[in-house]
């Protein structure tokens, strides 16, 4: 298929390799024009000059950026750009209501908007083992489905445009309050005088166990946090979160606690520590 993959950032750039290598004809955007390049001599495609050009006649287009702000800045230049009746596929992290906006500006023009973010960090970027959480029309996400099992080892449609960025919300919800009890579960260990690495034997194979605990544990006993998810990229997403409770009438109290938390890490100068770097703040 021909793709055009926008926004090569730790997430984006093996992702779009991903479909290079699948065979598929891939053009590349990012705003640091070095990194396209960079790209494209990795991986053979074709790094373009701007989002227009990267979107010219392709079926699928792939968006990986910033914010909502990023969203609806690129989106208008791929819908104008693409093939009629191409697919948009969103992985940014965002908000539903952006979705919404997209997904019926996309229609306007005979075009699909899918919102698709994922989880599995860097890491499942790389390995190909991304699960996207996805909202839109059902019959354009399968059409291009078999292009994003390139680097997915789950692709769940969730429902109507927004559905995919609520369940990424509920996937923020949950990581944050299991960071937190990490923090404090191994805070608590030193504190008594525990060896960390045998707790963590004993306590990884039972009802606690985790991705987290078995990935993040070892590393935060070690002080270790210049790596993985930013704490500014999961205030960004606790923030949207948030702003949808609001919306919806749910009641966050761990969420919003755990958002202040972060606030105090990236007053310590950790804006780009890990988020398991919630234990830095703790005695």
């Amino acid at each position: 298929m021909k793709v055009a993959f926008i926004g090569l950032g730790v997430m984006g750039y093996p992702m779009a390799g991903h479909l290079a290598a699948k065979g598929h004809e891939v053009s590349v955007f990012n705003r640091s024009p070095e990194k396209a390049q960079k790209w494209a001599a990795q991986h053979g495609g074709r790094a373009a000059a701007t989002v227009a050009e990267a979107a010219a006649g392709a079926e699928l287009v792939c968006l990986c950026v910033g914010n909502d702000a990023d969203v609806r800045a690129v989106t208008p230049q791929a819908l104008d750009a693409m093939a009629a009746g191409g697919v948009v596929v969103d992985h940014t992290t965002a908000s539903a209501v952006v979705a919404r906006d997209m997904a019926a500006l996309a229609a306007k023009g005979g075009r699909s908007f899918i919102d698709a973010p994922v989880s599995g960090g860097q890491a499942g970027a790389e390995n190909g083992q991304l699960a996207v959480m996805a909202g839109g029309d059902e019959a354009a996400l399968e059409r291009v489905r078999p292009v994003l099992d390139g680097y997915s080892k789950v692709i769940t449609r969730i429902g109507d445009s927004g559905a995919g960025q609520l369940a990424k919300m509920v996937n923020q919800i949950c990581i944050a309050g299991v960071v937190q009890g990490l923090a404090e579960g191994l805070s608590f260990a030193q504190h008594a005088g525990l060896d960390p690495t045998l707790v963590l034997n004993a306590i990884s194979q039972g009802a606690a166990g985790s991705w987290q605990m078995s990935n993040r544990w070892p590393t935060m006993a070690e002080g270790k946090f210049d790596f993985g998810f930013a704490v500014d990229w999961m205030r960004k997403d606790l923030g949207l979160t948030l702003d949808e409770a609001k919306r919806n009438g749910t009641q966050l109290e761990m969420t919003a606690m755990v958002d202040r938390f972060y606030s105090e890490v990236q007053a310590l100068g950790g804006n780009r520590w890990d988020t398991s770097s919630l234990l830095t703040r703790l005695p």
